[in-house]
């Protein structure tokens, strides 16, 4: 028992006790001491010695009881202090909140004893007085007068006050926004656009309202959050989008009475187009804004691709073609990627929407008067037809009703006549059976083989519109300069050349009855001229689109060799006076081989004299020009003088050119027509300098050429190259690209420089008249000095080369070395792990 009271006397002394809370601080300026309290300690200081007798320490030890105990303990006495004066405080009612004192007010006893005072919040607080009174020693009549005052004037002060809680509550917000930073709020809503997005794509149907939140957000003032919208719903719209095109219902299928899955679908159907359309409205109006157009249309280029099917694909497309011939090149390639799409995967839209994108691009070209970019034209070569498009069904449907016109004449009289009821009964089998196929062929892809054919004859009727609109619109701009006597090629006519390449591809399918028409334009176009003794003065056509009207004129009539009877000899004449035109700086090479392959190589074999003709020039064309027009120039003469066996003779080098007499005994270069141009007469002299010509293609091309010399006409040279002019040039380019050496680009002032700089062809007389006397000592010396500079070139090139070849070898010595060392170890530390 002793033990047990020890134990309870230590733990009383070791129990914390805290101490008593202090007063509540009270500041100096509130403190108010009366003048009686001055005067009573001032008259006798006596009254004041019983604040000194306080003993110090004792008070300290009271109150710092605490001190050196276990810190936990005493911070959990001090919360458990807090936790039993929290409900009292809670019950206490405040007096600041008081407008009836507890002493003046009957209090409510509850169930438990308690009293409840009737408290209400002070409508007002009294200024200007420096006392605090007590309620309970107002008078009650100025209480009553001061509620009947505040009831009169409630109204008015009610309105004031809303006023300024809701400008303080907007000013308040404009604080707090401008506290949040943009990073903040762009991260808060970009993460509420993840959120959203992620909720449709698991369940679109119970989700569907998300679109409106989103595009609530894409609405917002940020730049950055608008473009984050678009393309989050870009995303989900591609990935909810059905396969099929919704269908508005009739009035009949909305009074039938359908199940709940039927409904869902029907609302989701609904909400999804709504929403779908409100997007398309964003887009459209977006589009016409600076920051937003290259995003808007990213944005409708995407949904165009993915959902050419679905509904309001009639605005799409007009969006998208209309920026075709846009200034900017991304969005402009954009557009066009995507309506060469459309024509290309027409499964997805069963070819409707490419007859609509060919007729929105032909009303384009007709507003904008021809004067486009050339993509915008250029798309139509990514179209397909099928071959049989072009063949008449009438006989087809001719000949079936023969077949079985024997079979109907015998069964015709065995049949009995039926009755007014089994006719009704199969009308309405018949009308049924054409519903149901009506509804299949609206949910299948695959297109009946006559709606097919009817939709693309359709599509090639727009699209030939579209290239004779063009050709007409050229041939008279080009009659409107040459009268006004403006000369600029290529400047007014964009659209001619991808038009003259579509009726390259397309010149198959072009009917019979518009063919003389077509290639009188052709010939127009080309710049032929019937007066032989001038050119033509109507160069508002570049010699490259003259070309290809040549390319085309003769492509459409291989195309319909049976049908049509047309003499092309005016475009072989054309053809003869455009080489000599052809400028490598201004005009296209790839042209230029392309109307050799055409007219001269594929062609049957040609007339003596034209070919010689074409022999001739061809040759001199090969001396003034670069590689790649040269082997161009001599495969077609090859080509030319194996069809051609007695041209062979031009070959010779007799001082009196060649042994074949013709009707003009001289040779004539400057003649218009080959056949008046006497190229029997002439020697083919060029082919021994184009022998030492620095590219080893075109030298071995003239050697092989000139081999043929030899040879009887039915034998044929070694083959060298077994390709066309056209292959020829751009395999030589592209070897001409890859072997070219990297060089600085030359600035805008020399790029414009040369192209400026036109060749100017100088007449005999005037060369004539020129004085051209030279010092020969003078020239000796210069010659020696320049052919001593290309020796000291030449050696240099051949020491350099040494040079390289040595440093080389030594590396290759080097880092054989470093090998065999590395090789050396390596087997010494295989040797030293199988020892170990």
């Amino acid at each position: 028992m002793g033990k047990r009271s020890g134990s309870k006397r230590k733990e009383k002394k070791n129990k914390v006790i805290l101490p008593p809370e202090l007063p509540p601080e009270i500041d100096d300026d509130d403190v108010v001491v009366s003048d009686e309290d001055v005067a009573f300690y001032g008259r006798d200081t006596r009254n004041a010695e019983s604040f000194n007798r306080f003993d110090q320490e004792v008070i300290d030890r009271y109150v710092g009881r605490a001190h050196g105990q276990d810190e936990a303990a005493v911070e959990r006495l001090y919360e458990e202090r807090q936790k039993r004066k929290a409900p009292e405080a809670s019950r206490r009612p405040r007096e600041e909140d008081d407008e009836v004192d507890p002493v003046d007010a009957l209090p409510i006893k509850t169930l438990q004893g308690e009293l409840v005072y009737n408290i209400a919040k002070k409508a007002r607080t009294e200024e200007n007085t420096g006392v605090v009174k007590s309620k309970a020693q107002e008078n009650g009549a100025e209480a009553k007068q001061g509620i009947k005052k505040d009831e009169v004037k409630g109204k008015s002060k009610n309105k004031k006050g809303d006023d300024k809680v809701g400008k303080l509550h907007s000013h308040v917000l404009e604080e707090v926004k401008e506290e949040l930073s943009a990073e903040e709020l762009f991260e808060k809503k970009k993460a509420q656009l993840a959120e959203l997005g992620m909720a449709m794509l698991e369940d679109p149907e119970s989700n569907i309202r998300s679109l409106n939140d989103m595009l609530s957000i894409s609405n917002d003032k940020d730049q950055k959050v608008v473009k984050l919208g678009l393309m989050s719903l870009l995303a989900v719209f591609k990935d909810i989008i059905p396969s099929y095109r919704i269908r508005q219902l009739t009035e009949k299928e909305l009074t039938v009475e359908v199940s709940k899955e039927v409904k869902k679908t029907r609302y989701y159907e609904y909400t999804l187009i709504r929403f779908y359309k409100a997007y398309l409205q964003k887009l459209i109006s977006l589009e016409k804004q600076r920051h937003f157009y290259s995003v808007a249309v990213r944005c409708m280029c995407a949904l165009l691709d993915t959902a050419p099917h679905f509904n309001f694909r009639e605005s799409l497309l007009a969006s998208v073609v209309k920026n075709l011939s846009s200034s900017d090149d991304v969005v402009r390639k954009m557009c066009c990627e995507t309506i060469r799409s459309i024509f290309i995967n027409e499964g997805k839209h069963r070819g409707e929407a490419t007859i609509e994108a060919v007729r929105l691009i032909a009303d384009h070209v007709k507003l904008n008067d021809c004067q486009l970019h050339p993509d915008s034209v250029e798309v139509f070569l990514s179209l397909r037809f099928d071959e049989d498009l072009g063949e008449d069904e009438t006989q087809e449907q001719k000949v079936k009703p023969k077949k079985n016109k024997r079979w109907q004449n015998q069964e015709a009289p065995k049949q009995l006549p039926a009755s007014d009821k089994k006719k009704t009964k199969q009308e309405l089998i018949s009308k049924a059976r054409e519903e149901v196929d009506a509804d299949l062929r609206a949910v299948s892809f695959t297109l009946d083989p006559r709606e097919r054919k009817r939709i693309q004859r359709e599509t090639l009727s727009a699209l030939f519109e579209t290239y004779f609109r063009i050709l007409k619109h050229s041939i008279s701009t080009s009659n409107s300069r040459s009268k006004a006597n403006v000369v600029s090629p290529g400047a007014s006519q964009p659209l001619l050349a991808p038009c003259l390449e579509g009726l390259g591809k397309f010149s198959h399918l072009i009917d019979l009855d518009f063919m003389g028409e077509l290639i009188s334009c052709l010939k127009k176009l080309s710049g032929y001229s019937d007066r032989q003794d001038e050119m033509p003065h109507d160069n508002t056509l570049s010699v490259s689109e003259r070309m290809q009207c040549c390319i085309v004129a003769f492509k459409v009539w291989r195309s319909n060799l049976e049908a049509l009877n047309v003499d092309l000899q005016d475009f072989f004449v054309q053809l003869y006076n455009l080489v000599l035109e052809y400028r490598p700086d201004r005009d296209r090479g790839e042209v230029l081989a392309d109307a050799l392959k055409t007219l001269l190589w594929e062609g049957k074999q040609q007339d003596m004299l034209r070919a010689a003709a074409f022999i001739k020039r061809l040759a001199t064309f090969a001396l003034s020009f670069g590689s790649a027009e040269a082997i161009a120039a001599l495969v077609t003469l090859k080509h030319l003088l194996q069809k051609n066996s007695k041209c062979r003779n031009m070959l010779e080098n007799d001082s009196g050119g060649g042994s074949l007499s013709c009707l003009v005994a001289k040779y004539n270069p400057e003649a218009k027509d080959p056949y008046l141009s006497g190229a029997l007469a002439s020697v083919l002299w060029e082919l021994s300098l184009l022998e030492k010509h620095y590219d080893i293609s075109v030298s071995s091309m003239a050697s092989n050429i000139l081999s043929m010399a030899t040879l009887n006409p039915t034998q044929n040279p070694i083959p060298i190259l077994n390709v066309n002019p056209l292959e020829a040039y751009r395999d030589l380019s592209i070897e001409r690209e890859l072997s070219k050496p990297a060089s600085k680009a030359l600035s805008l002032n020399l790029k414009k420089k040369r192209r400026g700089k036109e060749f100017v062809a100088l007449s005999p007389d005037v060369l004539q008249k020129a004085d051209c006397s030279v010092d020969k000592e003078e020239l000796k010396d210069k010659l020696q000095s320049h052919f001593a500079v290309l020796r000291g070139i030449s050696e240099n090139e051949r020491l350099r080369a040494e040079l390289n070849h040595t440093l080389s070898s030594i590396n290759m010595y080097k880092e054989y070395k470093k090998q065999k060392k590395k090789n050396m170890k390596s087997k010494i530390g295989r040797k030293k792990v199988a020892r170990v």
